[in-house]
């Protein structure tokens, strides 16, 4: 890989499914090695060559009660691509399982009952200024979302609008709040949203199969079932 290639950020469409399950094992596999060692583990030497490039990630890990019933136990990423992609994964899943100031620090055991996920951005893309344009811009089920206002800013992963249920205005308040801003702040044009596209791949259960979410599939499954339970209580 030429020196040009090697300084590349990575963009999530350049992740396959065997590369995705790398990156989700090495997630886990960087939480585990600090419960023994007590330190960061270094880059492993034997990875596929994208992962040696900068990349922009989030790691998550829910405890996982059942196929349909789980809770977030940590989130924390990168959103800029200033690391290799391997570098940051294990770097965040750490983070995630001591550091989020949302829960405490992760006890062993639970090794055995909290699944990882590993999400990839893609670069920042500003929206247009105008509340229609802003609308349009954003498409549920591909992007995520920042928001920053001065000191400022705010992160939502595709998967939250996904898993909620929301529609375009609710998923820019909601990324509004989180920025700790006023929840309709996204109307004003002194108030900068982005967009980001991810790809995420995650485990069925503790140490179990990998695969990668299909957000747009999930949400529209969602939907349908939502309007199924509405028509049927009406």
């Amino acid at each position: 890989m030429s020196e040009e290639n090697l300084n590349k950020p990575v963009d999530p469409d350049e992740i396959n499914d065997d590369i995705g399950k790398v990156l989700v094992k090495l997630a886990r596999q960087s939480v585990e090695y600090y419960f023994k060692n007590k330190e960061v583990m270094k880059v492993p030497e034997n990875l596929p060559k994208i992962l040696y490039r900068p990349g922009a990630a989030f790691t998550t890990i829910e405890t996982y009660y059942s196929e349909k019933q789980y809770s977030l136990r940590g989130c924390i990423g990168f959103i800029e691509p200033i690391k290799p992609l391997a570098k940051t994964v294990i770097e965040v899943s750490i983070e995630s399982a001591f550091n989020d100031p949302r829960f405490n620090p992760m006890d062993e055991y639970e090794l055995d009952t909290v699944t990882f996920e590993v999400s990839v951005l893609s670069k920042l893309e500003e929206a247009p200024s105008d509340k229609e344009g802003r609308l349009n811009f954003v498409v549920i089920g591909r992007d995520g979302l920042v928001a920053e206002r001065g000191y400022h800013r705010g992160l939502l992963l595709p998967q939250v609008p996904v898993e909620n249920l929301w529609d375009k205005e609710t998923f820019l308040s909601e990324t509004c709040l989180k920025a700790g801003l006023w929840p309709d702040c996204w109307l004003d044009n002194k108030t900068r949203i982005y967009r980001f596209r991810a790809m995420a791949w995650k485990e069925l259960k503790p140490k179990g199969d990998i695969v990668r979410r299909d957000l747009a599939l999930e949400y529209n499954a969602l939907i349908s079932g939502s309007k199924k339970l509405t028509s049927s209580s009406s």
